[in-house]
């Protein structure tokens, strides 16, 4: 077992737990569903770069030999046990840096309503404490203002501006950084969230 995966964590009504590929067609029908929202802000892979068709059982092969790996952690989010999203932790390193960055995306209907903003918090405060890591980056476009609102109600800090950062929807795009390290959010991610839930 890598350390720190595999988890289950749960607040209130949401759940963040491995991705799996039970959940094909729960994904399958969130993405159809959701792709004029959700395009804009998809990675896509760059004229020349190894663009092999993928199937949702192949993608979640892939990212759970690099969960054993201990390079990523693929977690599936739930609303009351229904499929809502995804948080994936990337790019995780060891080593002297111990980082990783963090993804997401989220069915529209579930958007507004405090979802994404719990699991993420759920999802660094793991990282935290039982994987060990001790500092996580998201990356923004600044036109996402969806995303953006998270990492404001999460606290975390703006550390830079990365120009043609992420191929994005068909190009190289520009792209906020926020990050946030163990040391600065001592009481964790979810309970600095909680005064905010009322407001959501």
């Amino acid at each position: 077992m890598t350390r720190g995966w595999p988890v289950r964590l749960q607040s209130g009504d949401v759940t963040v737990r491995p991705l799996t590929v039970a959940d094909a067609t729960a994904w399958r029908e969130a993405r159809r569903r959701n792709a004029a929202w959700l395009v804009p802000w998809d990675a896509t892979v760059p004229p020349g770069a190894d663009a092999r068709p993928s199937t949702f059982r192949s993608l979640v092969r892939r990212l759970h030999r690099q969960a054993r790996d201990g390079t990523t952690y693929p977690f599936a989010i739930e609303v009351d046990g229904r499929f809502a999203g995804q948080v994936t932790v990337n790019n995780i390193v060891r080593g002297s840096a111990q980082f990783a960055s963090v993804g997401y995306w989220i069915d529209q209907q579930y958007a507004g309503r405090g979802v994404m903003p719990r699991a993420v918090a759920m999802v660094i405060d793991h990282c935290f404490t039982a994987a060990g890591l001790h500092r996580i980056e998201i990356a923004i476009r600044p036109e996402n203002s969806n995303s953006l609102r998270v990492v404001e109600k999460l606290g975390l800090r703006e550390v830079g501006y990365a120009p043609k950062f992420l191929h994005i929807d068909g190009a190289w795009r520009d792209h906020r950084i926020y990050a946030m390290t163990a040391e600065e959010c001592p009481e964790g991610m979810l309970a600095r969230l909680e005064p905010h839930k009322s407001h959501e």
